[in-house]
């Protein structure tokens, strides 16, 4: 029986396929399909992975102390006996056979299977039982990580997490609680074609990243994780946020229909690319891109970027547990993205982390402190890299040694004190005197501030006396000027870019800046939303860096746009008490009523 979950309407355009049901704590397990010559290997892998964990288990078991508590022998007995189950290794295998799914997503899959059915027990011991059947997955994953060296996909780059490249497969999407914004990357270059999640906002990172990328979305689906079934065909509708399981024919059909027109149009819109990116009345305009690995490089000049305007290094960073990388792997990670670009510039922002994008591994004062209780307020950014002063000097440095190939920038997020200023200055003059003493070549850089919190736009005159260029960061900006959690569900619809205020503190950043003749881009999600567009050039914004994929629209947009007439419309918009209306009709940017 088809049935309708509806949610929060995050990023357009429509998905169709299978139901793939991924427990948060999963989400990063890697995604792959196998060639049908490889389906036998892959059965292998499953059956090598048991039988380690097998003898794990026995080993334990036979080496238990005399006064071991009896429970723990019968407990191994039962993970034991889970393992020896022809019918559940039987039923993982059919994922790899009929589906093609690689070992680690099989055992995903068929764990999804069984953990529906226990929840459904009316027995509460046999419920409770699930634990087991997790415990057990839990170890053969980890044995097929240490074992076949394709338990995860190459940082960076494409690894093995690649589309199918033969046919007669079906679509997929994710169904899952949550995503943490570091899996989302899995989405770069992953099977899935659309996700929905039970939590999440219109604002959080996860939606923002959905849209950014272009992947239709549903959030704050609340039961769709427990409604929808491994396998169900469904229908993410992302331009009315409904997620629709088992659609009837005439449905499928009609949305079969929109996703093609939907196609066509990014089909005509990429005929822009290569076009010149000048307003009507011949204003040169730069569209930057937001990137997260070197690999995304390409992805940029494809869409016709005239450089990098945001490369998010934490990235780099994330799910790595302790083994966070050193000088020469971002060094290497550094270069190659400005070899990639081909003498564009490239902005490389410290890392960011913290808030939503947390470390695997705690840092020193997160363990003398315990967690913050609003992290978003917390030890984060450049905060969290002054904190670990070696750290900080050692990504300096990588950074730096860069760009001796080519034009970079070093963008410092989060400043919001004179005294980080300084600090920053030290810390960056100290690691060219380590790369000097040391004899490493390095080139010349740009260094910019970051405008997110409220106190450094009201002080960005000042800020400007030290920095060569800034890059407002919309998305947090927001977030601390109406002091509203964007994570927050309770909250998020109080997140409001058409504030009032928060557009004058936008324009007078972007006018302080042009006053004194430094260079101002935004780089946060109003940048890459088309009906901004219009707004920001009004306010003499000359530069938008966004994910490579709104770069055409955002062309198409600007393309029609006469900054002088915008300009003498701005007053009236930025006065009005409901901006988004008052935009609407000064501009013509089609932007809906907040």
């Amino acid at each position: 029986m088809s049935i309708q979950i509806f949610g929060l309407a995050v990023s357009r355009g429509v998905a169709i396929g299978r139901a793939v049901l991924v427990a948060s704590s999963r989400v990063d397990v890697a995604h792959y399909f196998v060639m049908p010559e490889e389906v036998g290997a892959e059965i292998e892998r499953l059956r090598a992975a048991r039988d380690e964990v097998v003898a794990e288990l026995a080993a334990l078991q036979a080496d238990l102390p005399a006064d071991a508590p009896s429970e723990l022998p019968a407990l191994l007995d039962v993970h034991l006996m889970l393992l020896r189950d022809e019918i559940f290794m039987g039923a993982t295998g059919q994922w790899v056979i009929e589906r093609h799914y690689n070992a680690e997503w099989a055992l995903s899959a068929q764990l999804e299977v069984l953990a529906r059915q226990f929840d459904e027990m009316d027995d509460d011991y046999l419920r409770e039982r699930k634990a087991d059947i997790e415990q057990v997955v839990e170890r053969m994953l980890q044995s097929l990580v240490r074992g076949s060296g394709r338990g995860r996909p190459v940082r960076g780059s494409q690894g093995d997490a690649t589309p199918r490249d033969f046919g007669g497969e079906e679509p997929l999407v994710l169904v899952a609680s949550d995503v943490a914004p570091a899996d989302m990357l899995q989405f770069k270059r992953s099977v899935f074609t659309g996700f929905v999640t039970d939590v999440g906002g219109t604002h959080s990172h996860t939606a923002i990243v959905a849209r950014s990328m272009d992947i239709p979305a549903v959030v704050g689906a609340r039961e769709a994780s427990r409604l929808v079934r491994q396998d169900d065909w469904v229908v993410i509708d992302g331009d009315a946020g409904v997620l629709i399981v088992d659609p009837p024919p005439m449905v499928l059909e009609e949305y079969r229909f929109r996703r093609r027109h939907g196609e066509l149009e990014r089909a005509r819109l990429d005929r822009l690319r290569h076009t010149q990116a000048v307003t009507l009345d011949g204003q040169a305009i730069e569209l930057l891109a937001n990137i997260e690995m070197p690999a995304d490089a390409a992805a940029a000049l494809q869409a016709g970027a005239v450089g990098v305007g945001l490369f998010r290094s934490e990235f780099l960073f994330m799910n790595r547990g302790d083994d966070l990388p050193g000088e020469e792997e971002q060094f290497e990670a550094y270069r190659d993205a400005v070899l990639a670009m081909k003498g564009l510039p490239v902005t490389i922002r410290t890392v960011d982390i913290g808030a939503d994008k947390p470390l695997d591994r705690l840092t020193a004062a997160e363990l003398r402190h315990g967690q913050a209780l609003n992290p978003a307020l917390g030890l984060r950014a450049i905060r969290w890299s002054l904190s670990a002063p070696g750290m900080f000097r050692q990504q300096l440095r990588a950074i730096l040694r860069a760009s001796a190939f080519g034009r970079l920038r070093i963008l410092i997020p989060m400043i919001a004190h004179m005294s980080q200023v300084r600090q920053t200055l030290e810390a960056l003059a100290r690691a060219r005197k380590q790369l000097d003493d040391a004899g490493r070549p390095f080139g010349a850089v740009e260094l910019g501030a970051m405008i997110e919190v409220p106190a450094a736009a009201l002080q960005v005159q000042s800020l400007l006396r030290h920095f060569d260029f800034i890059s407002i960061g919309t998305n947090d900006l927001v977030q601390y000027l109406l002091a509203i959690d964007r994570a927050d569900e309770t909250v998020a619809h109080l997140y409001d870019p058409w504030h009032p205020a928060v557009l004058q503190l936008i324009a007078q950043t972007i006018a302080t800046a042009g006053r004194m003749g430094r260079g101002v881009a935004v780089c946060g999600e109003m940048a890459g939303d088309p009906a901004f567009t219009h707004l920001l050039l009004a306010m003499g914004l000359r530069s938008f860096s966004m994910h490579p994929s709104r770069i055409a629209v955002i062309k198409q947009k600007l393309l029609r746009a006469d900054t002088r007439r915008l300009a003498t419309l701005l007053p009236q918009v930025l006065e009005a008490e409901d901006c988004a209306a008052a935009c609407a009709q000064w501009m013509g940017n089609g932007a809906p009523v907040a």
